[in-house]
């Protein structure tokens, strides 16, 4: 009976394993399709995204539903409990990214009707690329429980940070000295802002590994203790 109760939970464990990356895979879909509804101004595809972002939250309410059911009966200590805590707290970090996509999105449809500026969003663009490889690292590291590959990440945001304010700087440098070019703009600004959020959601994501693994709260630490402990 004790061998066969392990196993169930064992296997509830894989489960919310199994849904909280299909759920991080969606959301990089969503990402993707938003940026490229943005970038080429396609209205259709920024609705697609929209219209999909119930499914992330869906599986936001399941992945908590199914970690406090577990919780509540299993009673699980140490690791266990912890991976039960980083899936809850790091699928809303991955919610808060699928809003930030719909956001994106949002802005995609509005520019639509705009010709598309001739940078073709490059500032934006180069914030993707940074964001895109953040989320997909974090999410490798959940996966492998990668300690080092989770402080890489934390330390990524800083370029993420640099580009973003890069980008808002020049950004509102065009707009100034291309005014017939303010709704595109003013939709790369807020785009760029969205991407800056997103960094941060991951590098909560890689932080909640190094809770997962080391049992540490590193949150709030100051850049130099981080590195200390």
């Amino acid at each position: 009976m004790s061998r066969h109760i392990s196993e169930q939970f064992d296997a509830e464990l894989e489960t919310v394993r199994r849904q909280f990356m299909e759920m991080g895979g969606l959301v990089e879909q969503q990402l993707r399709d938003a940026m490229q509804a943005l970038v080429t101004h396609d209205s259709a595809l920024g609705d697609r995204v929209r219209k999909r972002d119930h499914e992330v939250n869906r599986y936001e309410v399941s992945l908590d539903e199914q970690c406090i059911h577990t919780i509540a009966r299993r009673q699980p200590a140490a690791g266990d409990l912890r991976l039960l805590v980083t899936i809850m707290k790091a699928s809303t970090d991955l919610e808060r990214i699928g809003d930030e996509a719909d956001r994106i999105a949002r802005m995609a449809i509005g520019a639509s009707g705009h010709e598309l500026p001739r940078s073709r969003y490059e500032e934006v663009r180069r914030i993707y690329e940074l964001v895109s490889k953040t989320v997909s690292s974090a999410l490798d590291a959940v996966a492998r429980l990668d300690t080092q590959a989770a402080l890489d990440q934390i330390a990524a945001d800083k370029a993420v940070d640099d580009a973003y304010h890069d980008a808002l700087a020049n950004l509102s440098k065009q707009m100034t000295q291309h005014p017939e070019t303010v709704p595109q703009t003013l939709a790369a600004i807020w785009a760029a802002r969205a991407l800056e959020r997103i960094g941060d959601h991951a590098k909560n994501i890689a932080e909640y590994v190094l809770y997962l693994v080391k049992g540490k709260d590193i949150r709030h630490l100051p850049k130099g203790s981080l590195e200390d402990q």
